[in-house]
């Protein structure tokens, strides 16, 4: 059955390709002979009246929800899709009809073994919103809270199978392709198989809601900038998960937010302070920062805070990550092109024998126009954009754990903007980041990581002396014990000559000191 199963979408895959002509915008692209021999024969004569962004939108939201949503991560790998593509692929909308409440109260029974009617005092059997994974009731508890009530989508993991498997197959197929290899499409279909896979458990998601509201504690400095709801553990599981409800104005509604009696300009700086607190503090971020899952509160005693819903989708950064990206932020602020290059080859997500200054150029190329723009018309997308482009050329190596973060830049931009055209994100986010940098390299930073290995180096340290015993009687150890100890001793010397240089030069400067005041 399953077989039957699969050839009957494939088929219907093949008819939408054949329909919005997709065979064509394959084709186009791939340069070689048998490629344009190809194309004659399956344009029939036909040419297409839509752009090939629109055709492939349309295309996949015709698949479902499935390819909704791998059509909304590729939307994020300006990397290896064109840019036309990639904006249209950004408007996809998952929007797709409720399924009936009778399975929603099933859901719930079968999860805590009891229905909804029971569980809560008042469960609303209409949906507030659908989409392609769960969908949302509002309910009130025992207590009197109000709460909203997500619930998976019924046998959507053998939808999501299915249709995985189908796009392993044609990923195989695209590197077969000249440069198909270079797209790395299993490797954006195993991203995709993650990330859906992720979505699907909704316990998960509930520990990125507790996660996020913990970092923005209420009552706390950072709780004044974003409010996160509350999971109600006893009611969550892998298919439901129940959180506090939350009232607010979507961001969008800007009009509303200004009659409501918001500051916009300084909501839209709030967002961009909120993103790089998420990022450079915590290294634990929301990357589904679209106007649909972001609020703001019309409340009296917390109007204009963000508020941020459905939690699906977050991004986690290294500490390496991170100091990595503020430099390059603070280079690129600073115009300091040479350091950007220097830290990509660091890095290592360039060949090691990149020249230098060649990178630096390029760099250059794609960043210094934007500066003397109007604060207006520069786009921190744009800047990506190039900066992927170029990257192309000397092999730089998209790093995965970075795609969420450019995704959500660019959310983050976009929303800022239309709150506030003039909106610099640039001197919004320099202090922040100067700040941040110096807490992590000056003594506050040094402070911080001796008291983080404190407790490592309370096991290890009585240890010591047990064993450098133990290794110095080993029989092989005398020749390297006298290598180390005249490498030591080298050292010291050299030491000592530093040691004796700095006291001359600050007995120097005492005596200048001396003299000046005695005058």
């Amino acid at each position: 059955m399953r077989i039957f199963s699969s050839l009957g979408r494939l088929l219907k895959i093949a008819l939408v390709v054949f329909r919005y002509q997709l065979d064509e915008l394959v084709l186009s692209s791939i340069r070689s002979p048998l490629a344009t021999r190809l194309l004659r024969l399956v344009r029939l004569g036909r040419k297409p009246r839509l752009s090939r962004g629109v055709r492939l939108r349309k295309a996949l939201e015709e698949l479902g929800p499935v390819f909704v949503k791998f059509g909304q991560v590729l939307s994020t790998r300006p990397d290896i899709v064109p840019h036309d593509i990639a904006h249209e692929l950004a408007s996809l909308q998952d929007r797709v009809p409720p399924f009936p409440s009778e399975q929603a109260a099933a859901f719930i029974e079968a999860s805590f073994g009891q229905p909804p009617e029971v569980l809560f005092a008042h469960f609303e059997r209409e949906p507030v919103a659908s989409a392609s994974v769960a969908q949302v009731h509002f309910a009130v508890l025992h207590d009197g809270r109000e709460v909203a009530v997500k619930i998976l989508r019924p046998r959507m993991l053998d939808v999501i199978e299915n249709d995985l498997r189908l796009m392993d197959v044609m990923a195989r197929l695209v590197e077969r392709i000249p440069d198909g290899k270079r797209l790395r499409p299993r490797e954006v279909v195993d991203e995709f198989d993650k990330y859906l896979h992720d979505e699907l458990d909704l316990q998960k998601e509930a520990a990125n809601c507790s996660q996020l509201r913990r970092n923005f504690e209420p009552g706390s400095a950072r709780g004044e900038l974003l409010m996160v709801p509350e999971v109600v553990w006893e009611f969550t599981s892998r298919n439901v998960f129940t959180m506090q409800r939350m009232r607010g104005i979507q961001v969008s509604q800007i009009d509303r937010l200004r009659a409501a009696g918001v500051d916009i300009p300084r909501l839209a700086q709030t967002g961009v302070e909120i993103f790089f607190t998420q990022v450079f503090s915590d290294g634990f971020f929301h990357a589904d920062m679209h106007p649909g899952n972001i609020y703001v509160s019309d409340e009296p005693a917390t109007l204009g805070r963000y508020i941020a819903l459905d939690f699906g989708i977050v991004g986690s950064l290294s500490e390496f990550d991170k100091n990595y990206l503020a430099q390059n932020f603070l280079a690129f602020f600073r115009r300091d092109y040479r350091r950007v290059a220097q830290l990509h080859i660091e890095s290592g997500w360039v060949p090691a024998d990149t020249r230098e200054e060649e990178l630096e150029g390029a760099v250059r190329a794609v960043c210094e126009p934007y500066f003397d723009r109007p604060l207006s018309e520069i786009s921190l997308g744009q800047v990506l954009l190039r900066l992927f482009q170029t990257s192309r050329r000397f092999n730089v190596e998209i790093q995965p754990q970075l795609v969420l973060l450019q995704k959500t830049l660019l959310n983050v931009e976009g929303m800022g903007r239309e709150l506030d055209p003039d909106l610099d994100l640039w001197r919004t986010a320099k202090p922040f980041l100067e700040k941040w940098m110096h807490q992590r390299m000056g003594l506050a930073g040094l402070r911080s990581k001796l008291k983080q290995e404190a407790s490592q180096w309370a096991q290890f340290l009585p240890e010591l002396p047990r064993l450098a015993h133990e290794r110095l009687k080993r029989p092989d150890y005398g020749p390297e014990l006298m290598d180390e100890l005249r490498r030591l001793r080298r050292a010291q010397e050299q030491g000592n000559r530093w040691t004796a240089t700095l006291a001359g030069v600050l007995a120097l400067g005492l005596a200048v000191l001396l003299w000046a005041l005695m005058r």
